[in-house]
């Protein structure tokens, strides 16, 4: 089958003809992939940032947003047959340690991760588990939705943990309505009755950001932590979900929170800088976001087929792979980069 392979850091990927994966286990599940999701975590990759924690043997294939049709199955699998459309969590969990127990299957003591230390989905097929293969309803496409299996999970994970907290008449701030921010922006407009305050550089993304449900845009234009103190008769926000996490968000962050508030970091780059006397006496949280769980992208699949969830997506035939990740890196895209075979 043809893949995208990982052959060397500060090189580029390489389509090669590797085998085709089989079922080895009772509860493989191998999938036919109609939609690889671009994300900027492989541009990461190929930077070198992963390859210390990942270990992973080179060449692999790279790719960790994945949806399609099951191709083939282990004997003991019973969740899904062949031909049913799936999106694939990001994870390959064991079930059985203390994380998975508790449903924390993010935090899973024995985890895979396909793409990132074992083969993902740039590829024709892949070799996933029963455990991570979620069924979506008829009237989605694979290639619409799968980069809801990683970035529009963890969209969905902050959003509905600052969720939680929120009530009716709090204000909960975006920072960023890029590939994770539209769709964390859906997410809260369907399940918190929060006012919604989006901030973004890019004068684009706020129209996009109001749009799809924000109540007010802020555009980043050096004013952005007095807009929202305006905003919010001064005290700052509820909660705060930083999408960007470098450039400065994170001190915009904090300054935008109020006291007793959540500031919930999704995006990463630079370190957050708050005097420890400042997070006593104001209470503030300092909350961090991995991917989300099992559950969690079962739920994100319900908003996805009510329609409250949408993706904007940029389709690439998977030859065209390094075209988007140029675009990617370059900022051409609004919304997620796909991949379809």
């Amino acid at each position: 089958m043809k893949a995208v392979q990982v052959v060397g850091y500060d090189a580029p990927l390489e389509l090669a003809d590797v085998p085709e994966p089989s079922v080895s286990g009772p509860y493989d599940v191998i999938v036919r992939i109609g939609g690889a999701g671009v994300c900027r975590t492989d541009l990461h990759i190929l930077e070198g940032q992963w390859k210390e924690k990942s270990g992973v043997t080179l060449p692999y294939t790279i790719g960790h947003e994945n949806a399609g049709w099951v191709h083939a199955v282990g004997s003991a699998v019973t969740n899904v047959a062949e031909g049913d459309k799936v999106i694939v969590h990001p994870l390959i969990t064991c079930g059985l340690c203390r994380a998975c127990r508790f449903g924390d299957d993010v935090h899973c003591a024995q985890s895979q991760f396909p793409g990132i230390d074992t083969a993902g989905g740039y590829a024709e097929y892949l070799k996933t588990s029963a455990r991570s293969v979620v069924k979506i309803d008829d009237s989605l496409e694979p290639a619409d939705v799968a980069a809801l299996a990683d970035a529009g999970l963890t969209a969905y994970h902050a959003a509905a943990k600052a969720a939680r907290r929120l009530r009716p008449g709090d204000k909960c701030v975006v920072i960023g309505a890029g590939g994770l921010g539209h769709i964390g922006i859906q997410v809260l407009k369907a399940i918190s009755a929060a006012e919604l305050i989006v901030v973004d550089r890019n004068p684009d993304a706020v129209k996009l950001a109001v749009s799809i449900g924000a109540d007010h845009g802020v555009i980043g234009d050096g004013s952005q932590v007095s807009q929202v103190l305006d905003l919010t008769g001064g005290h700052g926000a509820e909660a705060v979900i930083d999408f960007v996490g470098e450039g400065g968000a994170t001190r915009d962050g904090i300054a935008m929170l109020r006291r007793a508030g959540d500031y919930h970091v999704v995006g990463y780059g630079e370190n957050i800088d708050v005097p420890t006397i400042d997070v006593i006496s104001t209470e503030i949280n300092l909350i961090g976001n991995l991917v989300g769980s099992y559950n969690d992208l079962c739920e994100l699949m319900v908003l996805a087929a009510q329609g409250r969830v949408k993706l904007h997506t940029a389709r690439y035939r998977l030859e065209e792979f390094q075209t988007a990740l140029d675009d990617l890196d370059a900022g051409r895209i609004r919304g997620r980069a796909i991949l379809v075979p």
